[in-house]
């Protein structure tokens, strides 16, 4: 019979689950890579506090999935935990390493599994002082800036005077155009956290809800003695009725 393997996810409240480790070789094979083990009525598990930093997360999670499967353990990591897709692909991308390193955002955009993991990608495109689209567009603004600037200093070319003029207001009108996207995304990161909350909080519901035992039918059950009562009155309801019948007068003839 096959073995159901061991999976490590991300859950609503922040915190790394790993279920599935039921024997103990895996189980102190987890609790040596830094989770913590919990066995209650759901059974047992293994979990990191929610206090945990996201690269100790990474990090842990990458490190016991590693441990798991060289002791030939089938396990399941999403890529938001695996710490192999977040080294930069810069082979890929040669020397364009802030090209690689976009890649590499993207891929942890694309990875969300959840409002908290998409929010924390998003937020290295839209940090408002390190977000990479504020370094895009004052890329964009000094290059305007220093266009113009070789222009002054190459004065007595007159012929290219019209031209470095028009690249330096394109160079410009770039900066405006990324500075317009980052107004149009401000406060996005306060909206996927209340996304994210109301998620957890649906799902919370729901799990409760599962949990409670259901009462409407006992509710809408009717006991013997209220169906007995019942019956009683329907009885009861029919014997006036019944002594109320008259017989029909007879016809009286002629006195003799």
């Amino acid at each position: 019979m096959p073995v159901p393997p061991i999976t490590i996810t991300h859950e609503f409240s922040g915190s790394v689950v790993a279920k599935g480790a039921n024997d103990d070789l895996s189980a102190r094979l987890l609790k040596h890579a830094g989770f913590q083990q919990i066995e209650d009525w759901h059974g047992r598990r293994h979990r990191l506090p929610t206090t945990t930093p996201v690269a100790g997360k990474v990090a842990i999670a990458s490190h016991a999935a590693e441990m798991l499967r060289a002791a030939h353990y089938d396990v399941d990591l999403p890529p938001s935990l695996d710490a192999a897709p977040m080294s930069p692909p810069v082979p890929v991308l040669g020397s364009y390493a802030a090209g690689a390193e976009l890649l590499r955002i993207t891929d942890r955009i694309r990875a969300a599994e959840n409002c908290d993991d998409l929010r924390r990608a998003v937020d290295h495109l839209l940090h408002p002082e390190h977000g990479a689209l504020e370094r895009v567009r004052e890329a964009l603004e000094v290059a305007g800036e220093r266009i113009e600037a070789l222009e002054v200093e190459g004065e007595q070319i007159h012929d290219l005077d019209n031209e470095a003029a028009d690249l330096a207001c394109r160079f410009d009108y770039a900066s405006e155009y990324v500075r317009g996207a980052q107004s149009e995304l401000v406060n996005s990161e306060a909206k996927l956290r209340r996304i994210g909350a109301a998620s957890r909080d649906q799902a919370e519901a729901r799990a409760r809800s599962s949990e409670l035992p259901d009462h409407r039918g006992a509710a809408l059950a009717t006991s013997p003695a209220a169906a007995k009562a019942k019956v009683s009155s329907a009885f009861g309801s029919e014997t006036p009725q019944s002594n109320a019948a008259v017989h029909p007068p007879r016809a009286s003839g002629p006195r003799r």
